[in-house]
């Protein structure tokens, strides 16, 4: 029998992840199909309750995105370390009747940075912008990944300093501060994008003195071409500028292992999605 996997958002039209999970399943040879369901926005239809029909139509798994990351961690009856700090979902996996959530977003993005760009971590400084969902799900794996320095800057700074707290005992070298005060903190060896700017075409009140010429920057977004943060971050001089194509694939393959058992090779997949910045 197929295996039945899905990915579940609104609106889901413009998704790459069953394109991305035939790719895996075809180059892995895993007998699996994979779809994309527009998930009801109206509540007297529920969230909740296609999820439960899928799984019990004999469903293995979900991809969960926009807007229901929250529903999907509040459906959950599991939910991993970095889901719970993340405080949203985005794949989840049905076991004896049971749900079980992770948050693969920022694992994915650390791959992306450290493996495909060759940007370790270790020892560098580090400026997020942006203290929401995608912030949140990066913390974990990138504390673990050992920077000597990791900074949260957000319009709110509040929200940064909650997050801060969150991340406990794990905080050394963890900071934030708001955008008015990176002027004088210097340059940073990566800065990642982690604001909901530029889908609108928008800049984060980021100065140009962040960049590093040896640094790289790294957005989120992807598909967008040059976006005016990775822009602002090539006319500052710095050295490399990356889209979030990486991320995508990557969150992805590690769904597949955990669904799956098995890691894909994924340089192909994310080639093929590649957009050329310019």
């Amino acid at each position: 029998m197929t295996d039945q996997y899905a990915v579940i958002g609104n609106p889901i039209g413009h998704t790459k992840s069953p394109l991305i999970h035939g790719l895996f399943a075809e180059a892995t040879q895993q007998a699996m199909s994979y779809v994309a369901i527009e998930g009801p926005l109206d509540p007297d239809v529920g969230f909740e309750r296609v999820v439960r029909q899928f799984a019990a139509g004999g469903g293995k798994g979900m991809n969960v995105t926009a807007p229901f990351k929250l529903k999907a961690f509040a459906l959950a009856d599991e939910r991993s370390e970095r889901a719970i700090l993340a405080g949203a979902v985005n794949a989840l996996k049905f076991e004896s009747g049971r749900i079980i959530a992770e948050n693969f977003d920022g694992i994915g993005l650390l791959r992306d940075i450290e493996v495909n760009l060759g940007v370790p971590l270790a020892g560098i400084r580090v400026l997020m912008l942006g203290a929401g969902g995608a912030a949140r799900g990066a913390l974990l794996p990138f504390l673990a990944a050992g920077p000597a320095e990791l900074v949260i800057a957000n319009r709110d700074v509040s929200k940064g300093e909650a997050l801060v707290a969150q991340a406990g005992s794990r905080r050394a070298g963890l900071r934030a501060c708001g955008y008015g005060d990176l002027a004088a903190m210097g340059r940073f060896d990566l800065v990642v994008n982690a604001t909901s700017a530029s889908l609108t075409g928008e800049l984060p009140p980021v100065p140009p003195s962040v960049f590093s010429p040896d640094g790289t920057a790294y957005e989120l977004a992807y598909g967008k071409r040059l976006t005016p943060f990775l822009r602002l971050a090539r006319n500052a001089g710095a050295h490399g500028v990356a889209d979030g194509v990486g991320m995508l694939v990557e969150q992805a393959a590690e769904a597949f292992v955990w669904w799956r058992g098995m890691r894909p090779q994924t340089g192909a997949v994310i080639d093929r999605l590649t957009v050329p910045l310019d």
